[in-house]
């Protein structure tokens, strides 16, 4: 936000709208926030679409960029792979399978504390999505007419893990172990390498705790283009799970066009807190830069009814912030952010549902009522005691969700994901007895002899 004389702002009534606080007061103790985070009071509800906008870049210009490297990667193989992984992550001799070795050094140099977190992480991870496991069940929907549905795994997937500034490696967690449980019998996990052609240990010990041997140093567009493809050395999948940013992002919608599924569209991290007058500002503020220092692109929103509790976290957010060793790239994400005031919790429950975030944090002590109203979210966070970061990490949950107000329509990554549902139905002659004439008779209708006719020679053959 630029700066404007205080006359200025109190002329146009929709910029007064806009400040939270005044002018004076905000500019003493909140310079950095001043510029960097929008405070929105009472939005009408025309503005709504404007302020649940992401940051994001247009897709075409986005593809212009990255369907040529693509194309190189389909082209070319491996030569593009080792080119763009010498210009891009700066190895000067970049090697793309991780070895044997490099997996037990990983095991060496690896916490032992940290180990066992990962153990942990991966436990509940497991207890959750072996829930989701469903079994056959065969219904007879008519005498002699029985039909059941059977999860049958994708033969083979490929699992994108950022590297960048920070490893995900609790995203391998997230996608091995329900892929495990689903039974993929090949998982193929790209990675960028760091400057010296190593991958963080936590990584390699990661992808080994959930069974995963194939791992290779690519990243970016250039290794969603591989798994897309197929290379001399990394193979061609059948479906591309994991995030990344926006170059990731687009290059995984192009792989659909060339007839490989993905997950989601997901795309830059984001959460929205939604708080009224209960609400911690210690907890909020944390909350918030908890995602907002994932990524320059990052976009945090926080929702409330309370006024003063916007004045509170601004101050949390700067105490929090110049401690952080990521501060500077939070201060960065929350150019793209804003707090939003509303006199009701009803009008709050509403833009909280337009903007469909991908994690939604309720910090209320009515939050179970509130949450009962909420029909778009990825994961969605309960109370003063729930940060998102749980659910990260080691609640069981998946933290692989739909980003870009895409939680309208898609859910999260779970067991579900790496498997295909197939429906199977068997026919007794007495079944065909029950329900010939109907097909019969609805296939006429719609003008499809040859369906009717298919029901018919069984129905002779029988004698009726």
């Amino acid at each position: 936000m630029t700066q404007m004389s205080k006359k200025h702002c109190l002329q146009n009534p929709r910029i007064g709208r806009i400040l939270a606080l005044h002018f004076h007061h905000i500019l003493s103790f909140y310079p950095v926030f001043f510029r960097r985070m929008q405070i929105i009071r009472h939005p009408e509800r025309s503005e709504w679409a404007q302020l649940t906008a992401r940051p994001t870049l247009s897709f075409d210009a986005m593809e212009r960029r990255v369907l040529p490297l693509m194309n190189a990667v389909k082209e070319r193989g491996d030569a593009a792979l080792l080119e763009f992984t010498r210009e891009f992550d700066r190895v000067e001799h970049p090697v793309l399978p991780v070895s044997e070795e490099e997996f037990a050094e990983a095991e060496r140099h690896m916490a032992e504390d940290l180990k066992n977190a990962i153990r942990l992480a991966a436990g509940n991870i497991e207890r959750f999505h072996k829930a989701q496991v469903e079994l056959p069940e065969r219904i007879e929907t008519q005498p002699g007419v029985v039909c059941w549905r059977k999860s049958v795994p994708i033969q083979r997937v490929g699992l994108y893990i950022p590297g960048g500034t920070a490893p995900l490696f609790s995203t391998i967690l997230m996608l091995g172990v329900p892929s495990s449980i689903a039974g993929v019998p090949e998982r193929v996990l790209c990675t960028p390498p760091q400057s010296d052609n190593s991958v963080h240990p936590a990584i390699l010990f990661a992808a080994n705790l959930v069974g995963i041997r194939r791992v290779f140093k690519v990243g970016g567009a250039q290794a969603i283009a591989a798994l897309t493809h197929g290379t001399a050395t990394i193979p061609k999948v059948d479906k591309i799970f994991g995030p990344g940013n926006q170059y990731v992002t687009v290059a995984k919608q192009i792989a659909q066009r060339s007839g490989v599924a993905i997950d989601m569209p997901a795309g830059p991290s984001e959460v929205a807190v939604l708080a009224d007058e209960s609400c911690n500002p210690v907890f909020v503020a944390a909350d918030l830069l908890s995602q907002a220092e994932h990524g320059a692109d990052s976009q945090v929103v926080f929702i409330t009814t309370s006024e003063a509790s916007i004045q509170a976290i601004l101050e949390e957010l700067t105490r929090q912030t110049a401690v952080l060793p990521r501060g500077a790239i939070a201060e960065q994400a929350l150019a793209n952010s804003r707090a939003v005031l509303f006199a009701k919790m009803d009008d709050a429950i509403d833009f909280a549902n337009d903007y469909a975030a991908e994690h939604l944090i309720i910090a209320s002590n009515d939050a179970d009522s509130i949450a009962e109203r909420i029909v778009n979210a990825g994961s969605i966070f309960l109370g003063h005691f729930s940060p998102e970061a749980v659910g990260d990490y080691a609640s069981g949950t998946n933290h692989t969700l739909p980003t870009n107000g895409y939680a309208r329509a898609y859910s999260g990554v779970s067991v579900d994901s790496f498997v295909k549902k197939i429906t199977f139905q068997r026919l007794s002659p007495a079944g065909i007895a029950s329900i010939g004439t109907a097909v019969e008779i609805l296939a006429e209708a719609e003008g499809l002899q040859a369906h009717k006719n298919a029901v018919s020679v069984r129905k002779a053959a029988l004698g009726h």
